[in-house]
């Protein structure tokens, strides 16, 4: 498990799956907003589901997000798009509605910081969120994340066009919580 501050990243356990599927993919708002994607409807217990996990991947590691003091799962965390040539890779996160508005996210991009810069050995990671999402914009900020850019109208969600964010943080600028 790779720790930070008040939560744990740990592999997805198959009881994690139903709990992020009813509470993350199911509400169709809040997905839209987190995937590019168009949201379609998949059945519990399907295995097309997006947190059941089959094998390892190069190019994508998945985690869940465990809140330490209760050892209670708190979210998913991601690093996808993992370019081993250029040793890139982007990074996200999703809380369950409960465990938002906690500063948990901080500590979840730190520890997906830890895992990219150090166990992976990349030299970029990069966020794209939708502007308005200010909640991720302030984790990545105090993560020593930069504003690079902003797409204009990029993204489709829910029926209208959005803005989305761009930052990144090179391996050098990365500063390990002590």
């Amino acid at each position: 498990m790779i720790r930070s501050g008040s939560i744990g990243l740990r592999a997805r356990h198959e009881s994690d799956v139903q709990v992020l599927q009813s509470e993350l993919y199911d509400d169709v708002v809040t997905r839209s907003r987190a995937d590019s994607r168009p949201w379609q409807p998949i059945a519990p217990g399907s295995t097309h589901s997006p947190y059941t996990i089959a094998e390892p991947s190069d190019g994508a590691a998945c985690f869940s997000v465990v809140e330490l003091s209760a050892q209670e799962l708190a979210g998913e965390a991601l690093l996808w798009g993992i370019d081993s040539h250029n040793r890139t890779a982007h990074l996200g996160i999703s809380l369950r509605p409960d465990f938002r508005g906690r500063n948990l996210g901080t500590d979840v991009v730190r520890a997906l910081c830890e895992y990219g810069f150090v166990v992976r050995g990349l030299q970029r990671l990069q966020i794209e969120t939708l502007s308005d999402n200010l909640p991720m914009i302030k984790a990545a900020a105090r993560s020593g994340f930069t504003l690079e850019g902003t797409l204009r109208r990029s993204a489709w969600v829910y029926g209208a066009f959005a803005d989305e964010a761009i930052l990144g943080l090179l391996s050098e600028e990365w500063k390990p919580q002590s």
